[in-house]
């Protein structure tokens, strides 16, 4: 008797054993010196099941990367991209938040969230507030109602910054909040540069007019960053050049296109070759990579401002920061497309 109670009980304890190796074994992040057949081969999968359960086109990885070893089908629940669902059905966009990240923490779609709410882009501030279930509400047509303290100037003017300058300073001058200077500007802190264009809708100014900019090329920087913001979590996609997957040359492809910036279809040596090096960046100029899946120019993003750039890498489109310890030591250079000029 006393054996087989024995014998029940190693039985369970060994249960428990494999039943939490096996929740430790669905993920795996890559080493230094790891290689695709290696996590395969350690892991007792094939490479390429690893590479359908993670959506890679090539047998590249890089260190940090967190692999999935199980079938999105089979695994246990995955963290949300973005803070979990509430019980409640409205959620406060925080900062780093995508429609996508939002839809996909919600369990529904990204035209669902438009729907409910209204949205015709899929452009977000922080602090908004999105219905993200429940059903959309008639929207009647009504005047919209007049501000507190009306402006005395409604067109929105844009300010390029100065030495000297900060968000507070800038705010005060037109008569504006910092954190309406963040929302129109799409900023997710209050660190500007000297040189960056922002967008100030109405406010009335105490001081000297700002600096109106009527160059083209400024126009279409803005088009060139509000479209490329708008196809952020869109998966990556080998040879991918439309809203439903991208590479990196793709991505660049769709949104100059889109923005009146006509490139041609070509890859990162083609755009290399077809643009020109600057010292000081501007949102919209290029960022180039080299040595990262093959030897030489290898990857390339747009360049978004604070030591940022938006570019189609990894699993999908999104926003990385140069001081990144993988892509800050395969940066290459900075350049801005003749096209541009």
């Amino acid at each position: 008797m006393k054996k087989l109670i024995g014998m029940a009980i190693t039985a369970g304890v060994l249960s428990l054993a494999l039943g939490a190796a096996d929740t430790e074994a669905s993920s795996y992040t890559i080493k230094p010196g790891d290689t695709l057949w290696k996590v395969a081969s350690s892991n007792h999968v094939s490479v390429s099941n690893l590479k359908t359960w993670n959506r890679l086109s090539t047998d590249s990885i890089y260190p940090n990367q967190v692999l999935r070893l199980t079938s999105p089908s089979t695994a246990s629940t995955p963290a949300p991209a973005a803070p979990a669902a509430t019980s409640t059905s409205t959620y406060t966009v925080k900062a780093g938040d995508t429609l996508y990240k939002v839809a996909n923490a919600h369990s529904t779609s990204v035209s669902k969230i438009q729907q409910l709410n209204n949205l015709s882009t899929t452009t977000i501030h922080i602090g908004q507030k999105l219905k993200v279930s429940g059903t959309a509400s008639v929207v009647v047509a009504s005047p919209t109602p007049a501000p507190a303290a009306p402006p005395a100037q409604t067109n929105t003017t844009t300010y390029r910054v100065v030495s000297g300058d900060t968000l507070s300073k800038i705010s005060r001058n037109y008569n504006v909040s910092v954190t309406q200077l963040m929302s129109w500007n799409n900023l997710s802190n209050s660190t500007i540069h000297v040189g960056q264009t922002l967008k100030i809708q109405g406010g009335t100014t105490t001081a000297p007019s700002p600096v109106q900019v009527s160059n083209p090329a400024s126009s279409k920087v803005d088009q060139v960053l509000s479209i490329a913001r708008t196809q952020l979590g869109v998966p990556y996609a080998w040879g991918g050049a439309t809203s439903s997957g991208f590479d990196c040359s793709g991505y660049l492809y769709y949104v100059y296109n889109r923005a009146g910036v006509t490139i041609p279809r070509t890859n990162t040596i083609g755009y290399y070759a077809s643009s020109f090096t600057v010292s000081s960046p501007q949102p919209g100029d290029l960022v180039f990579f080299k040595n990262t899946y093959r030897p030489g120019i290898s990857h390339v993003g747009i360049y978004v401002g604070n030591n940022s750039f938006i570019h189609a890498g990894g699993d999908r489109v999104q926003i990385t920061s140069l001081n990144d310890s993988y892509w800050g030591k395969h940066f290459d250079s900075y350049k801005r497309l003749n096209a541009m000029k």
